[in-house]
């Protein structure tokens, strides 16, 4: 994919996203795990031992503090968990890791075909609900783990939370997402495609499907294969002139949200459709717009539950830096850089062989 960017100009910008970051007092629950997840796609593709070092230290002082209970929301936190254990393979980090994957397996609240509800608390917050939120924070961080640790059965219950929330969230006939479905009364509830539901549900996707060896193994990779290259096809449709998308996506007078357009430009930029370039490069200059110089990401919606109608989407405040667009802006920039740095190699690859 053919982007034109600066690859030491982004991971600079990087470096200010994830030092601003760290300063955020972010707690142990879902606005952290995204933006730490960010931090550590940021040491895993530039190498950039302080960040490794920095959340080595954030979790020690955590450790120390107490850790909370866990709820799908809370298990978000093990993405960055799942990077520190693959570096220091520290068991403490595993013993985390482990007792998250037990409660997401045996004790979080299930529905229907054994489809994970969304919770934020102890308490039975949403009953049935399925959101798209669910697919980052608690379903692609069973797939990572079970990757790492070998354990098929993780993998298969990961691969299953995608095909019911796919099932339950895209629409068949624009490809978009909703944010919930409510299974008691068989409805989408507000029935709004939310950009960062989309994002949620796109990048994950995109991931998994970059992440898995030998994917096409598990059948219910091809469901997510053809739910993501129909989701993007429309996504791409509905960018706004300047590079971002509003937070309804196929309401054209809402504001542009940054967090959702770095989860959706990252999913494309995974996804490797060369013909998805030309919204790569306006979803990044986008972003960039939206970057200040001390590394806060600007114009992200705070914490989103399923409103009642659209007033109460594009009632949301944008005016905080919030975690969640710390870290999608990170997922976002570090999968450029990752595509830039394929594109080098391959440039230095034919110069070897024309010599």
């Amino acid at each position: 994919m053919k982007i034109n960017a600066n690859r030491s100009d982004l991971e600079q910008i990087a470096g200010r996203v994830a030092s601003y970051t760290f300063d955020m007092d972010l707690t142990w629950d879902w606005p952290g795990g995204v933006a730490y997840y960010g931090v550590s796609r940021a040491f895993e593709v530039t190498g950039e031992q302080a960040y490794l070092e920095r959340m080595k230290e954030w979790v020690e002082e955590y450790i120390e503090a107490g850790l909370p209970d866990w709820t799908v929301n809370t298990c978000a936190m093990g993405h960055m968990l799942l990077t520190l254990y693959e570096q220091t393979k520290d068991e403490k980090y595993a013993e985390i890791i482990h007792s998250k994957l037990d409660y997401l397996e045996n004790d979080a609240l299930r529905f229907g075909d054994r489809v994970l509800q969304h919770t934020v608390s102890s308490g039975n917050d949403f009953p049935e609900q399925c959101w798209a939120d669910t697919l980052f924070m608690a379903a692609y961080f069973m797939l990572r783990a079970g990757i790492l640790f070998d354990k098929k059965h993780l993998i298969n219950d990961a691969l299953h939370q995608f095909f019911w929330h796919i099932n339950y969230l895209q629409d068949d006939n624009d490809a978009l997402w909703y944010h919930g479905y409510n299974h008691i009364k068989q409805d989408h509830m507000s029935g709004i495609y939310w950009a960062r539901a989309n994002a949620w549900a796109a990048y994950t996707m995109a991931r998994a499907a970059r992440i898995l060896p030998e994917g096409y193994l598990y059948p219910p990779m091809m469901h997510i294969w053809s739910s993501l290259r129909d989701q993007l096809a429309a996504i791409k449709k509905l960018q706004q002139e300047d590079g971002l998308w509003g937070t309804v996506l196929d309401y054209p007078e809402a504001y542009g949200e940054v967090s959702a357009t770095a989860g959706i430009g990252a999913a494309m930029v995974t996804q490797g459709n060369p013909l998805h370039a030309k919204y790569v490069q306006k979803a990044l200059d986008g972003l960039l717009a939206n970057i200040a110089g001390n590394g806060r990401v600007l114009n992200v919606s705070g914490g989103t539950a399923v409103m009642n109608d659209i007033s109460g989407y594009l009632g949301i405040d944008r005016k905080w830096a919030q975690g969640w667009g710390q870290g999608l802006a990170l997922a976002f920039l570090t999968s450029v850089i990752e595509e830039l740095k394929k594109n080098e190699a391959r440039v230095d690859h034919k110069s070897v062989d024309a010599l």
